[in-house]
């Protein structure tokens, strides 16, 4: 309960110092904030209370502007400015809902036609030891985080470790923490990999490339870490008969999936980035691509995909947390209570600001802070913009329920993968943390090896 009275001791502290804002200091912003507040108590608490995040973060993001409406109303004050800023919310929303809705059904259709379980089973199949399996499945998660974001590949690579061994602690635990770190990383350096990054993107706070100049930070603190972590892991080989477990292919339409998801990708990045279009609309085109292959797949050869079915099969909870959590954080910015944060990074510098947001998104979790420095929009350089993409990205690792990826896992390996078995190691993931901001320094602020289009 600790954490979430300092969350309100912080939030308060920005209503505070905003005295400009005409409505933090009314019934409705206390309201709006004690709101928040409770709904967020139970987006963290939802393995306690049973609940899943959607239900509370869609209520709070959709009740606090209905509040404030009410409020407007009874009071005589014009509706204009909260129709204009639901409005531009909405497009800021839908631009990250329905990009994240193609790349899930994408990630569902290459479930369906069996890609992953044949990694998977080429992996499991080989005979390697531990600690080969433990560096593979890190490397796959790193690389693979990027494309598939990082919580998807962190919920099929704990797949991968709970089929290699089921019992064994002392090779779980760590391959957990391992790859929870591997696909926060994988994800930072790449528009696609996180949704914190995704939103940097959206809110063109980077170009494309750009982000990709924090792969040497990204790959030097997971290194750190991995390799610290690899300290623990058991040298001999998991037991696996390959005569008693049946081979596992690709089904026929998969490869072409992989191309059509890789062209998707391509599409979206140069519909934002050399047409000005949002990226949804380049990943929009791509699930068009995607739906006209599965009708020919079913004409020509009987194979049916499923499209419908895979995206019936999304995790629309997902979707909704995200809509509701950015709906919240829009309506506290509506009240005012994200001024201090400006102020914040204004007198005590926007490295020590930046710095401290990877603590604390693993604390909160990283999607509302970084919405809620999106929104106070601080005036920063692109390094110091990368920097906040960087920390609050990989913030989240530094414990278990900080990042999706991390929850993701420890309902996979519910048990063995839990809050206490993360923190025995979690020295390992704040040295590659600091590792990670020092690389970020030496390069960007040293050696000045970034763009300078900002």
């Amino acid at each position: 309960m600790t954490k979430y009275l300092a969350l309100l001791s912080l939030l308060a502290n920005m209503a505070w110092a905003s005295q400009e804002a005409t409505l933090t200091f009314t019934w409705v912003g206390i309201a709006a904030l004690i709101i928040f507040v409770l709904g967020y108590y139970f987006i963290a608490a939802e393995e306690k209370y049973h609940i899943n995040k959607a239900k509370p973060a869609l209520f709070i993001g959709t009740f606090l502007f209905m509040l404030i409406g009410f409020y407007d109303v009874t009071h005589g004050i014009a509706v204009e400015d909260l129709h204009h800023e639901v409005k531009l919310l909405i497009l800021e929303i839908a631009e990250i809902f329905f990009f994240l809705f193609v790349a899930m059904t994408y990630i569902e259709a290459l479930i369906e036609r069996r890609v992953f379980d044949t990694l998977k089973y080429n992996l499991v199949s080989k005979g390697y030891s531990y600690k080969k399996l433990y560096w593979l499945t890190g490397l796959i998660a790193f690389f693979l985080s990027p494309v598939a974001d990082n919580l998807t590949t962190a919920l099929i690579l704990s797949t991968v470790l709970i089929t290699i061994e089921r019992k064994n602690k002392k090779f779980l635990v760590p391959g957990a923490i391992n790859i929870v770190v591997a696909a926060n990383a994988g994800g930072a350096w790449s528009p696609f990999g996180d949704i914190t990054t995704l939103m940097a993107w959206t809110a063109n706070k980077g170009h494309f490339g750009d982000f990709m100049y924090l792969f040497p930070a990204s790959v030097v603190g997971w290194i750190t870490t991995a390799w610290l972590l690899s300290l623990y892991v058991p040298k001999d080989k998991p037991v696996f008969d390959v005569s008693t477990e049946p081979r596992v292919n690709i089904l026929k339409g998969g490869k072409v999936i992989i191309g059509l998801g890789i062209f998707t990708i391509s599409s979206a990045v140069l519909s934002h980035q050399i047409f000005n279009l949002p990226a949804m609309w380049g990943m929009m085109f791509g699930l068009s691509l995607l739906k006209l292959y599965s009708y020919q797949l079913k004409t020509r050869h009987q194979e049916d995909i499923g499209v419908f079915k895979s995206i019936s099969k999304i995790e629309n909870d997902t979707l909704l947390f995200f809509f509701g959590i950015l709906a919240a954080v829009g309506a506290l910015h509506f009240l005012g209570f994200l001024d201090l944060a400006a102020k914040l990074y204004e007198s005590a510098g926007a490295t020590t600001v930046n710095i401290g947001v990877g603590f604390l998104s693993a604390i909160v979790d990283n999607v509302p802070v970084m919405s809620a420095v999106l929104k106070s929009n601080p005036q920063m350089g692109l390094d110091q913009w990368l920097l906040v993409t960087l920390t609050a990205g990989i913030g989240g690792s530094l414990i278990s329920f900080g990042s999706a990826a991390g929850v993701g896992v420890m309902g996979k390996l519910r048990g063995i993968y839990t809050f206490s078995a993360h923190m025995k190691y979690a020295w390992t993931i704040l040295v590659g943390y600091i590792l990670s901001v020092a690389i970020w320094f030496i390069q960007f602020e040293i050696l000045n090896f970034y763009p300078h289009w900002k």
